[in-house]
């Protein structure tokens, strides 16, 4: 099992504290397991396998038992994870009685959920809230614990509602500690929760275990062990029992130890010792899951009966639980080593009779009889069709699916087969990889109705919840999608709206995971449109694909549609023109149309286009410094994801956060922020959000000057000397990376990679990438060409819509310059740079440019005070509408803020017009220059802390 336990204390008996090696990690655990019988919490515990997770679980169990807690006990089982709630069912069954003390809606969603009743298919989020109301209820009565074990192995509907539970249990009396591998990652949300990994033991335990638990071995052999096992327990307590005999005394001893083959071994080896009574009992009980004893009676005969799972007992593989009389094996791998030693005849002939055993439940029968079922049977295909209806009504689309496609595999019928799998497709939800088949599966469906739209359609819809949902990878979209869009006609009619609805979504798809060579299929599926690619389509492509090389030729189309976009009535055109101008600096002209679309997508209940307006409208908001306001939006659109599980977009809200973390220096922010993205985006492939958090991770390693980490980031997402094909977030990094391969003396790769961006031509696509390319250059540059080069960075016009970059390059012309000993021009660089990141809060930047301010022999502190002409476009809007009389929440509605940002805005004007109270706003206002002059004007400090700004009687005045 891997636990640590002296010799003579098996783990089911030996108390807690007699575990070798892990004083500090019980302090920890019983440590949680006393705050929680008080103020509730959760806590996770993880490791790789075999360290020792579920024995500091019985220890938490013991000691909760012992301070009079009441604990409910759940694991997750590789073999269960497509019963959905079977897990919260586990934990929930001893509390049902309390059911009766919940609302109706609550009592309902949980009696559907969990199959006691029937009814309409509650949504997750009312059927967390129910659990989460029962535990609480039963907390008050009791203080309780619920631990489950092997969390990624749970099935998923019940991990995304304990997830959702786990998060919310303080302050009250209940405790939530659960245990996954490191290796594992599932879809439980780890995000607010606290975590202790559980790592190997010393190298003084590790010896004082296998002295106590293997005295006989010798020296020699001892040494081999501890410097195999690493500290693994498990090893440590399993590798000694493949070596019998002379190989104990270190006479003969296997050259090479692969440890995980050789505890694989080793399980396989304990079993295979075992009885073969005893070895039909435990693949009666591995097939079947739920522990209960009475499941081992199809088993029974002449020659076998419960009580040969004695052998079993006393080797050590299984024991019984004395709360629930269930039975449990003491490590997966053992349940693993049972099955795999079994012979395909030999499951099929305990699914069967499982199948029987099970006939009162409907779920469990139909599996097992589909477990036991080789050739198509349409009797057992139709029993798992009903199966996943009644998933569906249950609120669990994921376990729907994986009943769909095992019936459309069973199906004698293609046109069975290709309307299970068409709507299996529709729900979306297949998330454990059984899509791999589906092109030849949706090639027989095509066949078999003769039509092409249902198929490519329900591809569509799954790729779409697919992605919205985050609980699916890309490259599984990918394929369905591609297998989809390939058994189709050629050529491809580019009139079909359905074809081109699903071109896009595939296209979305590629550019979430930025590889290239997804991109190829996709490039020849468009080749093959008829008579000709449709416009909009073919300009989406070429600026989120590889904006670099496939942006230029297509700019002025863009300008185009963004100047239509105040008359378009289309949202989803809205969006994607958003989308398109993202990476060309564009986004500015879209403001107006996202905002109306976002106020339409409030009055229709259209979440999707809301959330995917905001997470644009933010994005804006970085590149024009008004941070205050993306952090609003961030907040807003993180709520609407969360309490819609659009966890894609969730993502996207978290990168937005994270550069604003970046750039004020919160650097335990951007590590919570990014960290919880790279969780998520890993294990899904997403390529874009990996990208994206290694840009957020190198803004704030520069801003402290951590420069070698900044340099490994950026390296991260493109290599110097090149634009990564495919990769768009690269031409955010252009700087960064030119800068961090200076600063730790990698000149060639600088030189190198501010060369490559200026022969792609990117200074014609933006203003932003035109001063980007000249300052990159001139920061890869050592002699007297880098100052003329910053002096034309700087003078090109529009730049000014970028102030955080803007100031960047300031910044590093005023270094330059105090170098080149012009102390006063340097002191006037350094002086903009300065106002701007004061105002911006970017704090780690302010003292760079503060510091190098000084050195040129000027005032590193606020410079100037009360400048009409740093008024931000924004801040003249906001001053406007309130000279107009505007309240703060009409200006909010109006501009599509959050009040506090209106307010935020008003709190840094007033200073600069030089007035105290709405009421001389009018006045201040009419003696402002305009909008050209003001843009030649320098953006002025954002006002000190101990500024006043008096009131004149409305609360609502600032």
């Amino acid at each position: 099992m891997g636990e640590a336990y002296v010799q003579g204390s098996p783990p089911s008996e030996g108390p807690a504290g007699q575990l070798i090696g892990r004083g500090d990690d019980l302090a920890l655990v019983w440590g949680f397991v006393d705050r929680a019988r008080v103020s509730g919490g959760a806590f996770l515990v993880s490791g790789e396998a075999g360290v020792g997770k579920t024995v500091l679980l019985d220890a938490a169990a013991e000691h909760a038992e012992g301070a009079g807690m009441r604990v409910a006990r759940a694991g997750g089982v590789e073999f269960e994870s497509e019963l959905s709630f079977g897990g919260l069912h586990q934990i929930l069954h001893p509390l049902l009685s309390g059911l009766g003390r919940l609302t109706d809606s609550y009592r309902s969603a949980l009696g559907v959920a969990l199959g006691l009743e029937h009814g309409a298919p509650p949504s997750r989020l009312m059927v967390a809230n129910a659990a989460l109301d029962l535990l609480v209820r039963a907390g008050g009565q009791c203080p309780l614990l619920v631990i489950v074990d092997d969390l990624p192995w749970l099935d998923r509907a019940s991990t995304v509602v304990l997830g959702f539970v786990a998060r919310r249990l303080g302050g009250s009396r209940v405790g939530f500690l659960g245990a996954y591998r490191s290796e594992e990652t599932g879809f439980f949300d780890r995000g607010g929760v606290a975590e202790h990994r559980l790592g190997p033991l010393d190298a003084a335990a590790a010896e004082e275990l296998v002295r106590d638990r293997f005295p006989a071995l010798a020296p020699r052999v001892r040494a081999r062990l501890l410097a195999e096992a690493h500290g693994n327990p498990l090893a440590l307590l399993e590798l000694p029992i493949a070596l019998r005999g002379l190989r104990r005394t270190g006479v003969s001893i296997p050259e090479v130890l692969p440890l995980s083959r050789r505890l694989q071994a080793v399980f396989a080896t304990r079993v295979k010792a075992l009885p073969a009574p005893t070895r039909t009992l435990l693949l009666y009980a591995a097939l079947d899951g739920s522990g209960e004893l009475r499941a081992l009676g199809p088993a029974g005969s002449g020659t076998v009966g419960i009580e040969d799972l004695g052998p079993a007992e006393r080797a050590g593989l299984v024991y019984v639980d004395d709360t629930t009389s269930r039975l449990r094996f003491r490590h997966p791998l053992t349940r693993s080593a049972v099955v795999e030693l079994s012979t395909g005849a030999e499951r099929r002939h305990v699914h069967r009779a499982l199948a029987e055993y099970r006939a009162d439940r409907p779920e469990r029968r139909a599996w097992h009889l589909a477990q036991a079922t080789v050739e198509p049977d349409e009797r057992v295909a139709g029993l798992l069709d009903q199966v996943a209806h009644d998933i569906v009504r249950r609120g669990d689309a994921g376990g729907a699916v994986a009943a769909l496609l095992r019936a459309a595999d069973l199906s004698p019928l293609a046109y069975d087969r290709s309307r299970r799998i068409a709507e299996a497709a529709y729900l979306g939800a297949d998330l454990t990889g059984d899509l791999r088949d589906v092109p030849k599966l949706l090639e027989d469906a095509r066949r078999a109705d003769g039509g092409r739209a249902g198929p490519l359609f329900a591809a569509v819809a799954a790729a779409h919840h697919l992605l919205l949902s985050g609980e699916g990878d890309l490259d599984t979209a990918h394929r369905l999608l591609l297998g989809a869009i390939e058994m189709q006609h050629q050529p491809y009619d580019a009139t079909d709206s359905t074809m081109i609805e699903a071109l896009y979504t595939l296209a979305w798809v590629c550019h979430g995971a930025q590889r290239p060579e997804l991109w190829k299929p996709l490039n020849r599926a468009i080749g093959l449109l008829k008579p000709q690619v449709p416009d909009r389509l073919a300009l989406t492509l070429a600026m989120i694909s590889d904006p670099a090389r496939t942006a230029p030729p297509a700019l002025v189309r863009l300008d185009e549609a963004i100047a239509a976009l105040d008359q378009e009535a289309d949202p989803v055109w809205i969006i994607r023109v958003a989308m398109a101008s993202v990476y060309i600096d564009r986004l500015a002209g879209c403001r107006t149309a996202l905002r109306r679309l976002l106020r339409d997508g409030r009055d229709t209940g259209a979440i999707t286009l809301e959330l995917q307006g905001l997470i644009f409208l933010s994005r804006d908001c970085f590149a024009a410094g008004e941070w205050d306001e993306l952090l609003d939006q961030a907040d807003q659109g993180l709520h609407l994801s969360e309490a819609h599980s659009y966890r894609l977009l969730a993502t996207d809200y978290r990168y937005q956060q994270a550069l604003v973390a970046a750039a004020r220096g919160d650097n335990a922010a951007v590590k919570a922020l990014t960290d919880e993205m790279t969780r998520w985006a890993a294990p899904r492939q997403a390529g874009f959000h990996l990208a994206c958090a290694s840009h957020a991770r190198t803004l704030a390693a520069l801003g402290q000057g951590r420069f070698e980490d900044a340099y490994r980031h950026a390296c991260a997402v493109s290599r110097p000397g090149e634009l990564a094909s495919h990769v768009p977030t690269a031409l955010l990094l252009i700087m960064d990376l030119v800068e961090a391969a200076v600063r730790t003396g990698r000149h060639a790769e600088a030189a190198a990679h501010a060369t490559v961006a200026r022969e792609a031509g990117l200074a014609a696509i933006s203003a932003r990438l035109a001063m980007i390319v000249e300052a990159s250059a001139a920061i890869g540059t050592s002699d007297q060409q880098a100052l003329a080069l910053f002096a034309k960075a700087l003078a090109l016009p529009g730049t000014d819509r970028w102030p955080f970059e803007r100031a960047r390059v300031q910044l590093a012309y005023g270094e330059r310059l105090r170098r080149a000993r012009s102390a006063a021009q340097a002191r006037t660089q350094l002086a903009d740079a300065l106002d701007t990141f004061q105002r911006l809060g970017a704090r780690p930047w302010a003292a760079r440019a503060g510091n190098e301010l000084r050195a040129a022999g000027g005032s590193g502190g606020q410079t100037e005070t009360g400048n009409p002409a740093s008024l931000t476009p924004q801040q003249r809007e906001i001053a406007l509408l309130a000279a107009a009389g505007l309240t703060n929440k009409q200006i909010a509605e109006r501009l599509y803020l959050s009040p506090r940002t209106v307010s935020t805005h008003l709190h840094q004007l007033f200073p600069k017009l030089g007035v105290t109270s709405r009421a001389a706003l009018r006045d201040a206002l009419n003696q402002l220059p305009s909008e050209h002059e003001a843009s030649r004007c320098r953006l002025m400090p954002k006002p000190s802390e101990n500024t006043r700004i008096a009131s004149d009687g409305d609360r609502d005045d600032i």
